[in-house]
Formats: structure tokens, sequence, C-alpha cells
């Protein structure tokens, strides 16, 4: 693929692509340099075939027009990519040095913002060419840059939940009990490619005990009548990610399971209520947290209440202790309280939020009542 499937124009690249040099030097930065990977892809549309060790990055920099140094033999898709009329491609042949190219594009000193996800090889490389230069990662350096999503953004977050949602209606019409969990989480990927995802990241089903494992990985567990059973899973839709989780119960619940479900369903929706512009990201955390912990539960939420989403299904903002980022409107994150006992069952709730100019919309509209399945 050669680009996102979303309806984004050179126009609309070309604006994110200023923004992100404005940014870089609002934060004392001499540029950005942008490796493969989901930055690469929002900033311009362009998502090689396959990354290897040849060397392609996307220069930013103030006042400078936005360059895409590629390997010669992958220019051709580069130059496909919506946004590549409002760069200029730069080719490197094999056999010649790709760090001396992108060095002549930089100044010999100054700090610059790189990609998270570029290889580690490549960074060292432009250190030997440009030993006066130093390098901070994105998310330490910009951690908002793709935070804030823009009117086409959010239709395309919604149609993502959307279709996340139409997968839950469906899997709680399947059959659970004695089937694996394997099976399951099958259903779910085929339920989420039907409904239009083109890339499935996880499917979660934890049944049980497995349950109090909130990164469990499917395995072979049968799942029995009685059991709590987690289920967490999304992807990409047309460029942008899909995040939800809901648990449901093969038949009757005990009264202790209803009790603690019902305690995260009025956690996920004290952490949904506290969502308005200006509050601090903590405040997320700290709203849906002290349900749970008021509630004598507190050592079994384990973990953050919920992280950014946009052209991945985890990225910044996160709704953490300690994060005092402020919200502001067109921010999208998942509020996903939880309650992990260990050895007998876990409940987690999920929705993806985003910001409004008065408060939060939930993109995610199932039920948050008690599922029963079969």
């Amino acid at each position: 693929m050669t680009g996102t499937a979303a309806p984004f124009a050179a126009d609309d690249y070309r604006a994110r692509m200023e923004r992100a040099a404005r940014s870089a030097a609002e934060a004392g930065l001499a540029g950005l340099l942008v490796a493969p990977g989901p930055d690469l892809v929002w900033l311009t549309g362009y998502a090689p075939t396959a990354v290897t060790e040849r060397l392609t990055l996307l220069v930013l920099a103030p006042g400078q027009d936005p360059v895409l140094v590629v390997p010669t033999l992958e220019a051709p898709d580069a130059a496909k990519a919506v946004g590549a009329s409002a760069l200029t491609l730069r080719d490197w042949t094999d056999g010649k040095d790709p760090y001396a190219a992108t060095a002549a594009l930089l100044g010999t000193d100054g700090r610059f913002g790189i990609s998270d996800n570029a290889w580690a090889m490549h960074l060292l490389g432009l250190q030997k060419a440009l030993p006066g230069t130093s390098y901070a990662s994105l998310t330490e350096a910009l951690p908002m840059l793709r935070a804030v999503k823009d009117t086409a953004e959010l239709e395309l977050l919604a149609a993502a939940g959307a279709a996340a949602d139409a997968t839950f209606e469906e899997i709680r019409k399947v059959p659970f009990g004695g089937r694996r969990e394997s099976e399951v989480a099958a259903d779910l990927a085929g339920l989420l490619r039907r409904f239009g995802h083109s890339q499935v990241d996880f499917t979660i089903v934890a049944s049980g005990p497995n349950g109090a494992n909130p990164h469990h990985e499917v395995g072979d567990r049968v799942i029995e009548r009685g059991d709590m059973v987690v289920l967490d899973f999304g992807g990409l839709k047309d460029g942008y990610g899909s995040d939800t989780s809901r648990t449901v119960h093969v038949g009757e619940p005990t009264e202790e399971e209803r009790r603690v479900h019902d305690l995260v369903r009025a956690a996920q929706e004290a952490g949904f209520r506290a969502v308005r512009p200006g509050v601090p990201c903590q405040e997320v955390d700290r709203a849906a947290r002290a349900v749970i912990a008021d509630a004598g539960y507190g050592e079994y939420f384990i973990h953050r209440t919920g992280h950014g989403i946009g052209v991945t299904t985890h990225e910044p903002p996160y709704m953490i202790e300690g994060e005092e980022q402020p919200l502001v409107p067109g921010m999208c994150f998942s509020v996903e309280p939880g309650v992990y006992l260990p050895g007998r069952f876990g409940v987690r709730i999920e929705d993806i939020v985003t910001v409004t100019e008065d408060g939060g919309r939930r993109l995610n509209d199932t039920t948050r009542e008690m599922v029963i399945v079969d």
C-alpha cells in the first residue's frame, strides 16, 4: 500500500507538515526526521510496501520545503502517495551513503525530533555523519503532534467505532460455552473485517480466570458455563482505529460478579463524565479510579484508564496519574477501567471518547449492562 484509504488531499498533508514544522520550532527543535510508520502516513499518506534496511526519512524543518529521502527503487511508489506533491523527493541509489545525503539537508548541529520507530542503525548513521547533532523521540518532543483530530479524522474514527459496535452486536449472538477462546477470537476478527476493517490489531477473549490478565493471549481454554469473558478488540478501518471492550457472562452470573461488573460500569461512567476541555488527562484516570478504590477494589485496577487513538490504536494522550496535558476538543482516547481478581475473573468496559467543546462524546454505544451469552 502506498497511502491510507482516508479521504485526504495533498493540501491536507501540506498543512500537517507545515504544522509539524512549526510545532518543532516552538519546541526548540531544529527539525523533525520521520521514518516509515504511522507518523509518516499521517504527514504524507505514504506507507512503503516493505520497511527494509534502506533509509527512508522525511525531513521537516522550519522555513524549508519538506524533503522525503527514499531509495531509488522505491521512489516511484513514493511519488504515487497523495501527499507527494506537497514535498520534494530525493532518492539515493545502492552503493551511495544515505546518511550523507540526509546530512546535507540538516545543519551541522541542533536537536532533532525523530520517529520512535526509526531503526537504531539509521539514527547511529546520522549521529556519525553529524556528530554535533542530538535527537529526541517524537513521543518525548511532540507528544501531541497527532492528538487533536480534525473533522474528517473524527468522522473516520466514528465510523471505525460503529464497525466495532456492529461486531459486538453480532458476537453476542454466537455460542460461547463449550468453544475455545481462539474460536471466538477468530469470529471477532472475521466480523471486524466484515464490517470494513482492513487490519485487525487484537482480539482478546479472556474467559474465567484468564480475564484477570488484561492483555491475555488468546489460547485453547474451553469457555465454560459460569465464566465471565472479557472481550477487547479493534484495528484499523480506512486508516483509523477502533478499540472497545465489553465483558459478557456465559449463563447467569453470581451476585458478586454482577456487583463487580456494575462497579466497573460506574467507574467507566465517572471517567467519561470527567471529560471536558481544559481538564488534565490525569483527572479522567482519577475519576474512574476513585469509584473502584472507594469500593475496596483499588488494588485490582492495575492499568491506566485510557490511551489515545488515531492512525494507530495506541498513541498519546494517556489518561494516567501524572499526565497534566489539558484535554482539547478533537482529542480521542479510550476510557477503560477494569477490575482483575487473580485466579477468578476480570471485568473491563471500554469506549472511545472524543473531547467536544463542552464535554465528551462516546464513539462506542453498545450496552454497558451485563450481557448474558450462551
